[in-house]
């Protein structure tokens, strides 16, 4: 299979003038819809539009390849523009984007394109091909410089992972591991990037990635052993512990690509640290030197939420589970209502376990996040530590980052140990030493300050009254309309759980309401303003129901990165209302997820549903009077 097979001409525009980038991805999803490759467009510019927020796929040299792969792609397919005055695009570089290829994959068994479009992924880091596209004047000269640099290319991935054939007998080796969330174009381009930088300084290079296709050019241990330095470049989970010992560069696929001469440079200089093993298999993707305190703070707490979040949907739910069958049983409302009959005892007890685990995986993956695998049993600890005392949600989240620091000051004290007892560090002197401290700076200095905070906080929660309870319940609801799935609106959610372990269930009633308001606010406003929206979203939008009464969000994001301006505060403000009416009507919620399928354990249901029906009301008149006529 060649590239000309997967791009039509009826799929390509060679003098595209998109205002901004919404604008662009949805032009090139249009050109992917007319080459027939989608059953469902909706659902693919969703799933286009979501894989930018993990990461631009502007990748720099006024180059973007967004991508998507879902069902609702019918055959593999590419889209291509050329915008001769650029199109701000959140680039890498934050230069204008000048040239875009859209891929379409499907989710099959069958991987040939995969190879088609990680060939394309390389050619594109080629000048003389992107110059040869730009002058394209007909889609049938486009397509003729596509055909004549695939011929090219014809030896394929291997060859361009391969040690450099013309490396000096003697030279370095470098290795190198790529790996992208989608792997589909990101994951090729760095390694072809790696690749031309290290052939360039002299040196003998093999990369391997791993995208969709799987595996490939796996590094061997003697490759291993032999080599100078590693650099992994990966925004998702990929084999380490064979790196221990070996100087390892760990960073985002994105500098790969971009910032390729530079990670040769350190290898070469020896400025990389020695990886320490942590016993494991897989190491999550790192945030780089470059990233803001903030945001790399952001990504260690994401990683012990989304390890989280199980637990916590799991166990919540079986509790509220236990309350609503002793709730038709007529058991009394006391203490020890959910265990009278032996049906809710038994699933409270199960919910019990399972939620029980939520503060000690919470701080071990913030904790993996910082300092690896060794980290993990010294952060369980430190987040046990937390539940058991009195310091709770807040005790868990120091926890966390106490014992992911602790283990990387540990490893700085260990490096210049000797090879004999180097290798036992991870198994022996992290876990003993990272525990010990641990727990003893938890049980001595964290645990009576945070312990002191956490108990006034939530004191001072459940004391709240009239105006002030009214305002939390318009904070925590709006929040979760800000950036739907983002740092605001997980930040609510945490708050929530973290109410619900301390016995405020009301706080969790106006965050899921919250939650739940946008995507329905927007299919409302889709059927009663029809003239504000495009006919594929009037189409689309009564999905949205769905997605809302199910506590999906993410369901509005489409709608919001199209018009944010004048989506995001309308709901906002209808998300607010909702919460506003959810404390006045004293709503209460014991389960952390479930939409509709958790009222039967809702306190005041019909209340809870006044709620959602006012937020949705007045998010669908806030749209209304905010947008504009679609065009």
């Amino acid at each position: 299979m060649r590239i000309t097979d997967l791009l039509k001409k009826e799929s390509i525009s060679l003098h595209a003038a998109p205002a901004n980038k919404t604008e662009c991805l949805e032009m090139a999803v249009s050109l992917m819809e007319k080459a027939g490759n989608i059953s469902d467009t909706k659902a693919y510019k969703e799933q286009v539009f979501f894989r930018e927020t993990e990461g631009t796929t502007g990748i720099g040299d006024g180059i973007a390849i967004p991508h998507g792969k879902c069902d609702a792609v019918r055959a593999p397919g590419l889209a291509a523009m050329v915008i001769p005055d650029g199109v701000e695009y959140e680039a890498l570089d934050d230069e204008p984007v000048n040239l875009l290829f859209l891929i379409a994959a499907p989710n099959t068994k069958d991987n040939i394109h995969l190879d088609v479009l990680a060939k394309l992924s390389r050619l594109l880091m080629h000048e003389d091909f992107v110059a040869g596209l730009k002058a394209a004047q007909t889609p049938e000269e486009f397509l003729a410089v596509c055909d004549r640099y695939d011929a090219k290319d014809e030896p394929g991935e291997e060859s361009a992972a391969a040690p450099a054939a013309e490396a000096p007998a003697g030279a370095g080796l470098i290795l190198a591991v790529t790996a992208c969330p989608t792997g589909i174009a990101h994951t090729y381009m760095a390694a072809e990037a790696i690749q031309k930088a290290a052939e360039a300084a002299g040196c003998r290079v093999k990369v391997e990635t791993r995208g969709s296709s799987g595996a490939k050019n796996v590094l061997t241990a003697q490759e291993i052993r032999e080599a100078d330095g590693i650099i992994v470049a990966v925004d998702t989970k990929v084999p380490t512990d064979r790196f221990a010992g070996k100087k390892v560069i760990q960073c985002q696929v994105s500098d790969g690509i971009s910032k390729a001469d530079e990670l040769v440079s350190r290898i070469l200089a020896g400025d990389a640290p020695v990886f320490q093993g942590g016993g494991g298999a897989e190491s999550a993707p790192v945030a780089t030197g470059n990233d803001s305190l903030g945001h790399q703070a952001y990504m260690h707490l994401m990683n012990g939420v989304s390890h989280m979040l199980p637990f916590v949907v799991g166990g919540g739910i079986l509790i509220a589970l236990a309350f609503l069958v002793d709730g038709f049983a007529g058991a009394p409302q006391d203490g020890n209502f959910g265990s009278y009959t032996p049906v809710a005892a038994t699933l409270k007890n199960i919910g019990g376990l399972a939620f029980g685990f939520m503060l000690p995986v919470l701080a071990g993956f913030i904790a993996e996040a910082i300092g690896d695998r060794p980290a993990l049993a010294v952060g369980f600890v430190g987040g046990m530590v937390a539940a058991n005392g009195k310091s709770g949600f807040l005790g868990a989240l120091v926890a966390g980052f106490l014992a992911g620091y602790l283990i990387k000051l540990l490893t700085k004290v260990t490096d210049k140990l000797p090879d004999v007892l180097e290798k036992i560090a991870p198994v022996l002197i992290f876990p003993l030493f990272g525990i010990l401290f641990e727990g003893l700076i938890m049980l001595f200095a964290v645990e009576p300050v945070v312990g002191t905070i956490n108990t006034a906080l939530n004191s001072g929660l459940a004391s709240m009254q009239g105006t002030s309870k009214l305002l939390l319940g318009a904070i925590v609801a709006g929040m979760m309309a800000i950036d739907m799935g983002g740092p605001f609106n997980k930040a609510s959610y945490l708050f929530g759980t973290a109410a619900i372990a301390a016995g405020n269930f009301d706080i969790m009633a106006a965050v899921m309401i919250g939650g739940m308001i946008p995507p329905c606010a927007i299919a409302l406003s889709t059927l009663i303003s029809k003239k504000k929206w495009t006919k594929t979203e009037r189409e689309s939008g009564p999905v949205n129901f769905i997605m809302g009464l199910a506590f999906i969000t993410e369901g509005a994001i489409p709608y919001a990165a199209a018009d944010p301006a004048r989506v995001i505060p309308s709901c906002v403000i209808g998300s607010a209302a909702g919460g506003i009416v959810s404390e006045l009507l004293g709503c209460t919620l014991r389960a952390p997820h479930g939409g509709i399928f958790v009222f039967p354990v809702v306190g005041n249901p019909l209340g809870y549903v006044v709620a959602l029906v006012v937020g949705t009301a007045v998010g669908a008149l806030m749209l209304s009077l905010l947008k504009k006529d679609a065009a």
